[in-house]
């Protein structure tokens, strides 16, 4: 989709950091109450999951602009995961610390899918 010596949606660094956030997510959540199983955590989870998943998806499909489409969703569950641990740091289920580190994570990610985003509305014309 992207062209010039990118081969795979895999090959972006801003699905690479993706996945690791979901997976530090993955771990962060771990601790939180069980009764949280089925509430914040899957919440949290599902909103992780859904960056990578929906740069790859949108990598997948015809167009620039379907994937332009598929980015921004992705840049929606970025700012949904985001309200969720700033939730989860407020119930005291999260350290402000590591709130503060996934955050970091969340901007950098941010800031490449912006800048992915600019990149393939600029090649449209």
């Amino acid at each position: 989709m992207l062209g010039v010596g990118v081969k795979s949606y895999k090959e972006l660094q801003v699905w690479q950091r993706s996945i690791g956030l979901a997976v530090e997510v993955d771990k962060a959540s771990a601790s939180f109450p069980t009764d949280e199983r089925f509430g914040l955590i899957s919440q949290m989870r599902r909103a992780a999951s859904s960056i990578p998943a929906n740069i790859a998806e949108g990598w997948g499909r015809g167009t620039t602009n379907e994937y332009v489409q598929f980015l921004f969703i992705a840049r929606g569950s970025l700012m949904e995961l985001e309200t969720h641990l700033i939730l989860s740091n407020r119930l005291s289920f999260l350290s402000t610390d590591l709130l503060t580190a996934l955050q970091a994570e969340i901007t950098r990610v941010g800031k490449m899918l912006n800048a992915l985003i600019a990149s393939l509305r600029n090649r449209k014309g």
